[in-house]
């Protein structure tokens, strides 16, 4: 091949975020602790990727450590910060005004914009990042995805990129409203208000 000039095909490279340096400057404040006591306390974000009928679709969404609830998501076919914004400005609505939740996520890019960061201290929420290249402390988020590719995108096939979109958002709200958390006994939404919290 080299001698003919030639190259084989390569691979579309998978969604990966920017793994940069910001750890040392926004601590990894959960550090694992992944039990909260009441909602809107601890909360994790991450952004993952699906391949849709020769397409790339984009999930980023918000989960609340107390109950595993999907507090606020955006899906999108780029992802770009205005669906972060997107994701953050759905939450704001969901915030009771007592709250100053944590949020936890990875390093990646979007996460260490100014923007995002400011969103955050107006709204009284503490920025917390993973280790550099330490998917485990983002593990609760990680466990969501898995659960989700393998409940509903794992040997399925999707009519159009619309249809797909459809069926995530039927996802989430079954995911919320009507699957049986093991820990719980219940849905995160049962849990929830059945303990009267919020």
């Amino acid at each position: 091949m080299k001698s003919l000039n030639i190259q084989g095909k390569q691979r579309k490279s998978k969604y990966k975020s920017y793994k940069g340096e910001v750890g040392k400057i926004v601590p990894n404040i959960l550090n694992r602790d992944f039990v909260a006591n009441a909602p809107f306390q601890k909360l994790t974000t991450d952004v993952t990727e699906f391949a849709v009928c020769d397409e790339k679709v984009y999930l980023s969404p918000i989960l609340d450590m107390y109950n595993n609830e999907i507090v606020s998501y955006s899906i999108s076919l780029s992802p770009n910060f205005n669906q972060t914004r997107e994701m953050l400005n759905k939450l704001k609505e969901k915030l009771p005004n007592n709250v100053t939740p944590i949020l936890h996520s990875d390093q990646g890019w979007q996460y260490q914009m100014k923007e995002y960061q400011r969103i955050l201290r107006e709204n009284n929420i503490q920025q917390s990042m993973s280790r550099k290249g330490n998917c485990l402390d983002n593990s609760v988020m990680e466990n969501f995805f898995g659960r989700l590719k393998t409940e509903m995108y794992y040997g399925e096939k999707f009519e159009s990129v619309n249809t797909f979109i459809d069926k995530l958002k039927e996802y989430i709200y079954y995911y919320n409203n009507e699957r049986i958390i093991l820990k719980l006994k219940m849905s995160p939404v049962k849990y929830r208000t059945q303990n009267k919290i919020i």
